[in-house]
C-alpha cells in the first residue's frame, strides 16, 4: 500500500498488546478521505481499540499511523489536541455527561477548546443539534432521551467542531432496528453533507449493506480482507461468507 493524498489515515504494521495477548498483530489499512469504511471483525477481535489508536487514546506498542500525512503514533498529549481538532469520535455508550442538559453535552468540546462567545456556541449547538434532528431536545437531561436519542445527542457533540474525520465505535449496538435505520441514514447523510470521512466499528451486517463505501475485516489482528461492499459480497473466501451469513463453525 502506497501512501497517497487520496488517503486521510494510514496505517502500518500496528500492534498491539494487552496482559500478554496479542490484540493487533500487524494491522495495515488505508482510509480514503471523504469515504465511509466499515470495520468489521467478531466481538473482542480488537475493533474498538485499533479504533481507539486512531484518536491517540491507546499508543501502539509499533508500527505507524498517519493522518493527513502527519505520524501520530509517538506524540505527547500536546502534541495530539490539533490532531483530536480533527476527529470526532462517537463512543458505544455514547459517554454523555448525565449531570449535564442536552445543550451543555453538545457545548463541551467548544468551552473545553476555549471558546468563549456565547452566542456562537449558541449559534453552533442549534446547528449541530438541527444537523442529527433533535432541534427543541437542548435542555432535555441524558436520563429523559432515548437510546436514539442519546447516539444523536452524542453525534452531534461530535460533529461541533467540525471535525474531517469521524469515529463511530458500534453506533447502533443495543438499538431497535427503525432506530438503527435511523442512525445509519445520519452517518450517510453527515458524510454528504459535512463531506466528512467516516469510520464505522461495527459487526452489524445491515449497517454495513446501508452505509459503507469500502469494508475492511479484521481477524485475529490482522486485515483478512479490504475491499468494496461488492467485492466483500462477491467473495467465495469461507471466512468471509460465514461472517457475511453469521455461520458458526465452533459447534456442530
Amino acid at each position: 500500500m502506497k501512501s497517497s493524498s487520496d488517503n486521510l489515515i494510514e496505517v502500518r504494521d500496528l500492534r498491539q498488546t494487552f496482559a500478554g495477548q496479542e490484540i493487533l498483530r500487524g494491522v495495515n489499512l488505508d482510509i480514503a478521505r471523504g469515504k465511509t469504511l466499515v470495520l468489521l471483525g467478531q466481538s473482542g477481535g480488537g475493533k474498538s481499540v485499533f479504533l481507539r489508536h486512531l484518536i491517540g487514546l491507546i499508543r501502539p506498542l509499533s508500527g505507524s499511523i498517519r493522518i493527513d500525512g502527519e505520524e501520530i503514533a509517538h506524540l505527547d498529549e500536546r502534541e495530539l489536541e490539533p490532531v483530536r481538532r480533527k476527529i470526532g469520535m462517537l463512543f458505544q455508550d455514547g459517554a454523555l455527561f448525565d449531570s449535564l442538559t442536552v445543550y451543555e453535552n453538545v457545548a463541551f468540546p467548544l468551552r473545553e477548546r476555549g471558546e468563549r462567545n456565547e452566542k456562537v456556541i449558541r449559534d453552533k449547538v442549534a446547528h449541530a443539534l438541527e444537523l442529527v434532528s433533535l432541534q427543541g431536545q437542548e435542555g432535555k437531561m441524558p436520563v429523559n432521551l432515548s437510546g436514539g436519542m442519546r447516539k444523536r445527542a452524542s453525534l452531534a457533540r461530535a460533529i461541533i467542531s467540525e471535525p474531517s474525520c469521524i469515529l463511530y465505535d458500534e453506533p447502533t449496538a443495543g438499538l431497535d432496528p427503525i432506530v438503527s435505520d435511523t442512525i445509519n441514514r445520519l452517518i450517510r447523510r453527515l458524510q454528504s453533507q459535512l463531506h466528512v470521512t467516516s469510520i464505522v466499528v461495527t459487526h452489524d451486517m445491515v449497517s454495513t449493506n446501508h452505509i459503507a463505501d469500502h469494508v475492511a475485516l479484521l481477524r485475529e489482528g490482522r486485515i483478512h480482507f479490504s475491499g468494496a461492499l461488492a467485492e466483500l459480497h462477491a467473495s467465495t473466501d469461507p471466512v468471509i461468507r460465514d461472517f457475511i451469513e453469521g455461520r458458526s463453525r465452533e459447534i456442530d
